[in-house]
């Protein structure tokens, strides 16, 4: 049996957090309450690690707060983190919620 301690604990990559998110919405139809609760467990247990997770801790933040999809807060969050001034779509809720620029 996998035991996963704060000495040696599992990793999520991002990849792996999208997948994640995919089943829980579209297989087990999380809402976006049940998304938030298991995304804010996974990044406050100190036995995962997630990848960049202050990046995703940001994108929860967004996620929350609006009404925008979860990969496109992680987006612009990426996107901050990375330095960037700012990130274009064509998804007015992620122009409007996630702080990105509207491309009309």
């Amino acid at each position: 049996m996998l035991s996963l301690t704060a000495e040696e604990p599992g990793w999520v990559a991002l990849a792996a957090l999208m997948e994640l998110l995919w089943v829980m919405t579209s297989v087990f139809r999380f809402d976006r309450n049940g998304v938030i609760y298991v995304l804010d467990g996974l990044l406050s247990r100190e036995q995962i690690v997630v990848e960049q997770a202050d990046t995703v801790r940001d994108a929860l933040r967004l996620y929350h707060s609006g009404n925008t999809d979860f990969p496109d807060c992680l987006i612009a969050s990426s996107a901050k983190a990375a330095g960037c001034s700012r990130t274009v779509t064509f998804d007015r809720i992620a122009a409007r919620d996630a702080g990105m620029q509207l491309i009309e």
